[in-house]
Parts: structure tokens; sequence; C-alpha cells
């Protein structure tokens, strides 16, 4: 029986040994690791006595932690409230501790561990409590500049303009602002026509605006702008290293970017013949692959075009495809110039001049009425955008409150001049036109007697003469 004893006992030995060495060197490992973390750690035991103090606790504190080993925590650390949470299980977390006179934040966590009780493990998270105020400093600077950075990409992809930004009270402009209105309500392709300078993106603008997507992005590109070679990676995007040049992190294309929102193509009549297809494509499936890349891409968008010429006219050349043409011109708008709507010039000149006036920091300035007879008899092939330039030019030459024909550029002060040499010749016709019906009706009721003509009118015989010859009056005609 003791042998059998001693057997059992020696295989114990045998099996415990190395499954102590075992804890003792996680105990190592986990202490070791404990040791290193920067912010002091202390750990008691369910009657608030310590069982691990940290190297860098001690190493803060000036303390030895082998010495306070055993002991209980508030004979060590003043304010400490590692024992009552021992006692409660409540943790306390990012509390202020006052030691030594210095504030820090600390937290202490009750751990339960089954068969051993509880524990309370306390670490030092801010040595004082100036930095939580710094780091909370900055990042509430973090997070105004995120804030502001999103604002500012916002205001970037979001529409400028809205209905109310589009001048005029004509029946044309009334017409095109009802049609606009009805455009923002369905998500159908708009096609917006119109010289150079009209105003298609203020209209494109101010449809999205209108629309359900007004707080999703309104992206932009001019056809026309980009080079041929490069046109399809702005529209699609592409994956990094797809071409020579491309940025090793690839980029979004337009599309990618519009999602949700719009997206609008000016002069899309100078889109290339080989790109044509590839957006008829996505404008019917809305999903498209990265240049370079297999991967499918979807995009909920809304697609709004332009262009100053003839789409018509462009598919009977063969540069461009009438699919495509039938595909983007399910909402056509269709924009007067400037010289078929003479009767909006008056508002548009002024809120321009408002506008630049307020971006240049100048005095209003109103308009001498010579000067609104010349622009009104000017064609403005530029039609607004031309308006605006010219209104700018005039600005840095005003010395006064009101723009006078000196201050017009010379083109059209001799635009003014001519005008005003034609009135005159045209006021000089019709004086004589009337004049020489006076006479010959005068001479008619005279029984062509020209002494009485002369007397009826007033003058003399002979000044009847003169006027008669300079008139080209004879009495046949009489």
């Amino acid at each position: 029986m003791q042998q059998a004893r001693k057997t059992e006992t020696t295989k114990r030995s045998s099996i415990d040994e190395p499954h102590i060495a075992d804890l003792q060197k996680k105990i190592i490992f986990y202490e070791t690791i404990l040791d290193s973390i920067r912010n002091g750690i202390m750990i008691t035991d369910r009657r608030g006595r310590i069982i691990f103090f940290s190297k860098t606790y001690g190493e803060f504190l000036g303390i030895q932690p082998e010495k306070v080993l055993g002991k209980n925590c508030t004979e060590v650390i003043e304010n400490t409230r590692m024992h009552i949470v021992a006692e409660t299980g409540v943790p306390e977390i990012n509390d202020a501790q006052s030691i030594r006179g210095q504030e820090m934040v600390v937290q202490r966590i009750p751990i339960r561990i089954d068969g051993q009780g509880l524990f309370v493990f306390g670490q030092v998270m801010f040595k004082d409590v100036r930095d939580v105020h710094t780091l909370s400093s900055r990042l509430n600077l973090l997070e105004s500049k995120v804030e502001f950075y999103e604002r500012e990409l916002t205001d970037l992809r979001s529409s400028k303009y809205t209905l109310q930004h589009i001048v005029g009270n004509s029946r044309s402009i009334l017409e095109l602002k009802q049609l606009a209105t009805r455009a923002a309500e369905i998500d159908a392709p708009v096609l917006i026509t119109g010289e150079s300078g009209t105003g298609k993106e203020l209209f494109a603008h101010a449809i999205h605006y209108a629309s359900k997507r007004r707080l999703y992005p309104f992206i932009r590109l001019n056809c026309s702008a980009i080079p041929k070679e490069l046109l399809e990676a702005e529209l699609f995007g592409y994956e990094p290293g797809a071409f020579t040049g491309a940025s090793n992190k690839g980029k979004a294309g337009k599309f990618e970017l519009a999602h949700g929102g719009s997206i609008f193509l000016d002069e899309i009549g100078d889109l290339p013949m080989e790109m044509q297809p590839k957006l008829l494509r996505i404008l019917e499936e809305k999903e498209f692959e990265h240049l370079g890349g297999n991967r499918l891409i979807k995009s909920n968008f809304r697609l709004i075009a332009a262009t100053h010429e003839s789409l018509e006219d462009l598919v009977e050349r063969g540069r461009f495809r009438k699919d495509l043409f039938y595909r983007l011109n399910v909402i056509p708008i269709s924009i007067l110039p400037l010289r078929e709507r003479m009767e909006d010039f008056p508002l548009i000149a002024e809120s321009l001049m408002k506008k630049l006036s307020r971006e240049h920091g100048t005095k209003m300035a109103s308009f001498s009425p010579a000067v609104m007879q010349i622009f009104k008899s000017y064609s403005w092939p530029g039609n607004v955008r031309e308006l605006s330039n010219i209104l700018e030019r005039i600005l840095f030459t005003l010395d006064g409150d009101q723009t006078q024909v000196r201050h017009l550029p010379l083109f059209m002060q001799d635009l003014g001049r001519e005008s005003s040499k034609q009135d005159k010749a045209m006021l000089k016709r019709l004086r004589d036109d009337m004049e020489r019906e006076t006479l010959l009706q005068t001479i008619r009721v005279s029984n062509f007697n020209k002494n009485q003509a002369a007397r009826l009118l007033g003058i003399h015989r002979t000044s009847l003469y003169k006027k008669m010859k300079k008139l080209n009056i004879s009495l046949k005609q009489a």
C-alpha cells in the first residue's frame, strides 16, 4: 500500500513540475508586458492588497515595486479607490485622482476569475490632466478641420446656382424655368442646347439643385477641355499602373464620384467617336469598369449634357452616333441667345453689375440711357459671358456712379457714334418727307396757284420755289 502511494506521489510530481514551469514562464511573460506599458499599472485582490505593481509606475512614484507587494493599496497610493471597486465590483473609467499634488486620469476595472475571486486592475491613463485637455483640444481641432474640409468638398461638388439665379421676366425665360422645374422632377437625361455664353451650365446647376439629388455631388466635365487620350480615364477612373503616368494609387472616375447625384457633360458634341458607345452603355446599364480593371462598378447618377452645336447636324455628318443622340435628347432645353430676349437685358445687366461689384469690392454703378441704348443695339455674339466680360472691364475705368459712353470699349463707342449718325440721318429724312408732303398737299388745295400756296404756308413765293427745288417737287407731281 505504501509502495503504491509512493508510486502515485512520484507520478504526480513528475506531472506537476513541467506544469509549474509553464505557469512560471507565463507569469514572467505577462509581468514583462505589464512592466513595459508606459503608464503605471497596479493590481489588487478583493481586499485591496497589492499583488502586482509595474516598474514604470514605481519609477514614476519613486517606489520599489517588490517592497509594496502584499501591502494594502491605501498605504501606498494616496486617494486610491481600488479597494472600493473591489467591494462594489463597479468599474471606474477615466476618473480623476490626485497623487502627490498632481491631477491624473486613471481607470479601475474589476476582474472576476472563476475559483479565485475578484481582482482589480488599475492603470494611470494620463499622468497629467492637462494631457487630456491637450488631447481633447487636438481632437476638437482635427474634428473642426474634418468638418471644414467636408463642407468645402461638398461645396466643390455641389451645385452653385438655383432657378432664382436665372434672371429675366420674359416669356421665353419663364417658360424655360418651368421646363427646368419639370425636368428636375424626373431622372431622365437632359440635353441643353444654346450658343456659347447663354447660361447652359447655369441651367444644369439649377436642375440638379431643384431635384431630389441636390444633397449629393454635382460633377462637371468639359468634354472639349480634356485630351482625347485622357478622357476615358477621367470619366471611368483607372486602376494603379493602368497606363504610363498613371498614379500608383489609381483614381475614381467622374461617373463614380457622381453616385447619388448628377454628372454634367459640357460640350458633349466634342466627345470622340470611340468614346460614344461606352457612354451609351453606361447610360443604359449604369455600370462600368475602371481603366485597367475587371470589376464592375455601379453608379446611380443623373446625366445632364450641353452643347453649342446642333447634334442633329453632327449625326448627319457622321460625327455623332444617332442612338446616343436619342438617348441624350429625352428632355431637350433650348436657350435663346441674348439678342433674342432683349426685354430681359436691363435686369441681366444690373444683376451682373451687382455681382461683379460685390466680387471686386467696388461701388455699384447704374447705366446711362446712352449706354443702355448702345447695349441694346449690339448683337452680343458672346451672349451673357461677353456682357459679363465688358462690365468687368467697365468697373476698372469707372470714375463715378453711372456708366457713361466714354467707359465703354472703343468698338462700342464707335457703335454709339454710328448709331447717332444713323439716327440723325433718319430724322432728316423724316423731316424732309413731312415737309414735302405738306407742300404737295398745300399746292393741291390752292389749285396749283403758287402765290396762294405761299400765302397759306405763310412764306414768300421765292421761298416756296426754293423749297420745291430742294425737295425735287414739280407741279406735275402735285
